[in-house]
């Protein structure tokens, strides 16, 4: 627990040096004023009282985003947030909030990176977004992978700095109150702690979590967690080896074009963004507890005396899994997450989504045991079943998604309000390197319920009759989600179609037998799945005619695919869409053209 400081084990100990009653701090020989607490937006969040009014508001889950910024940085973009607006004046006097030794060392890496304009630059605002305790939806962010490098690293930066800033924060108000209740006597500290002037605790000790997609990308944050932390703060970093050995770049194994027998040097390159990406450690199945000390960071510590915890969605369904089985393991120690950061959500779309709503909601509920926990000391929100109106979420992704837009509606209430950011798209249809006559097919749908439906009753009746009779095959029918893949494969088994497999879970071996199957005419029609094509990028041979029965989410992949008709004789290719399809038209077609493709009379739209 935080106010159980513990001895290091390398001898060092959170002692009276960083306790006491003035908020002044001792660096580099000179004594620095922090930023006073009647204007911290860190001790506003957390010290505000909601009343039973608030309360009632923030469960109708309506929201009303009344005002709109330019996004630094990204012409095309805007932020909209409710409340009040965020400012955007530069207050360098203040440190934007943050602890001085952590802006210092910031200001520092920041220069020596060969920057000068750190108060106008991208990660600053971004920053200032994070510690005004919104919850936030960045997915427009361009991923390090995909040529943004800069972009990603910046925002990063931001809300790493913002979770460091939100542990030292607790961590130094915890050991301030611990210093004042010392110098009571024993006796009266009961009577002193009735007063309500030291609630400054949760349930349990982790503060702060990242949920990341890949060990690669948790390798990442990590590393890039302890150069931003003060030098003072890490003479050592334990099991820093382990760490590494675990997380670091392992034997990357072939892929399918190996397999099929080929050697390495033979391979077609895969898209440098495939290279990037999954270049390193791939593991989806990890959780990792961080410790912060006065001089040293702890790896690999135990959960409930973490201050950080680093988890993919898989490895933390896992823990709660075996909470609910076993009764002796619990997982309270989400009870008292108050900053929750989810990066590279997009990636994570391409794994299991239902992950992320589950853990989510397991956040911020009343622990089974009390952990040694100072009941008398606790924030009185948490008694309450509050928590979570304080928890301040940011998701970030390089694209948005009806699953992400209903997570960041339905489960963040956060009462400091919302910030989003909003993008005009160009599309991506210039990318395409052949000339495809490319023809979208738009149907009714009534509601989003029942848009599977419709899409799957209009292929069966308006599309599947033209290519039934086909002699000449080479059909490819690609398909977004597993669950509309199944749906037509089952139909096309009732039709007694020639057809062959190509997704997530198909076996290597079929998938090379398919591969051939289709190039040489066996079968007909192949269906091929966005998350197939997502982990592996296979280039299929043997296309004449592509049907794209739902639009990817991922942008990058519509003229992958299209360009694959390379070698066709008629250069074609049909798409449905409905209006529920919004996100995706826009972003490859562009914002503009989306708008009126949804809004026409017609039903057919014909790009060449």
């Amino acid at each position: 627990m935080l106010e159980q400081t513990e001895e290091d084990e390398t001898g060092d100990e959170d002692g009276n040096s960083d306790a006491g009653d003035s908020q002044d701090l001792e660096i580099s020989g000179q004594t620095i004023l922090d930023e006073p607490e009647s204007t911290s937006s860190f001790h506003r969040h957390l010290g505000h009282i909601l009343t039973n009014e608030e309360v009632d508001e923030l469960m109708k889950n309506k929201w009303k985003f009344k005002w709109e910024l330019p996004a630094i940085s990204m012409p095309v973009s805007r932020w909209a947030g409710t409340g009040d607006q965020v400012s955007m004046e530069t207050n360098s006097d203040q440190n934007y909030g943050l602890m001085q030794k952590l802006y210092n060392h910031w200001l520092d890496i920041y220069k020596t990176s060969g920057f000068s304009d750190f108060d106008t630059s991208r990660q600053r605002f971004f920053f200032s977004l994070c510690s005004s305790y919104r919850d936030i939806l960045h997915c427009n962010k361009k991923p390090f992978y995909l040529k943004g490098n800069e972009e990603d690293s910046s925002i990063m930066d931001a809300y790493i700095m913002h979770a460091l800033n939100h542990v030292y924060k607790t961590r130094d108000l915890v050991i301030k109150s611990d210093a004042k209740l010392a110098k009571h006597q024993e006796g009266n500290k009961e009577e002193v702690l009735r007063g309500g002037t030291f609630l400054d605790q949760g349930f349990t000790r982790p503060k702060v979590m990242f949920i990341l997609p890949l060990g690669s990308i948790a390798l990442r944050v990590v590393k890039r967690l302890i150069q931003l932390t003060p030098i003072s703060n890490k003479a050592n970093v334990e099991h820093m080896d382990r760490f590494s050995e675990e997380f670091g770049t392992g034997d990357v194994e072939d892929d399918d074009e190996q397999k099929d027998g080929s050697s390495k040097s033979q391979k077609p390159a895969k898209p440098a963004d495939f290279q990037i990406l999954f270049g390193g450690n791939n593991n989806d199945h990890f959780m990792l507890g961080i410790k912060f000390t006065k001089r040293s960071i702890k790896l690999y510590s135990d959960f409930y005396s973490s201050d950080i915890i680093v988890a993919s969605p898989l490895g933390l369904i896992t823990k709660i899994g075996e909470a609910e089985v076993e009764k002796e393991k619990d997982v309270d120690y989400l009870s008292s997450i108050e900053v929750l950061i989810i990066d590279h959500a997009d990636v994570i779309t391409m794994q299991n989504w239902s992950h992320v709503n589950t853990l989510v909601e397991q956040l911020n509920r009343m622990p089974f045991n009390q952990h040694g926990t100072d009941v008398m000391r606790i924030r009185p929100w948490y008694l309450d079943g509050h928590a979570h109106f304080y928890r301040q979420t940011i998701l970030l992704g390089s694209f948005l998604n009806p699953d992400m837009n209903a997570l960041f509606n339905r489960l963040c209430v956060n009462h400091a309000g919302k910030v989003k950011s909003m993008t005009e798209y160009k599309g991506v249809l210039p990318k395409i390197l052949l000339e495809v006559r490319q023809v979208y097919e738009r149907f009714d749908a009534p509601s989003i319920a029942e848009a599977d439906d419709a899409r799957l009753d209009y292929f069966c009746k308006k599309v599947f009759p033209k290519i039934k009779d086909s002699i000449e095959g080479g059909i490819m029918l690609f398909i977004s989600s597993y669950f509309e893949f199944v749906r037509i494969r089952n139909f096309l088994k009732s039709q007694n179609a020639s057809f062959c497999l190509l997704g997530e879970y198909t076996k290597q071996s079929d998938i090379s037998r398919a591969r051939v199957w289709f190039f040489e005419g066996k079968r007909k029609i192949m269906l091929y799945t966005e998350r197939a094509h997502f982990y592996h990028r296979y280039k299929i041979r043997g296309i004449q005619n592509l049907i794209i029965y739902s639009l990817p989410e991922r942008k990058e992949f519509y003229p992958e695919i299209i360009n694959m008709l390379d070698g066709s004789k008629n250069m074609m290719c049909n798409v449905l869409f409905s209006r529920f399809d919004h996100l995706r038209l826009e972003r490859i077609v562009g914002t503009s053209a989306a708008k009126r493709m949804l809004s026409s009379d017609k039903n057919i739209f014909v790009f060449t």
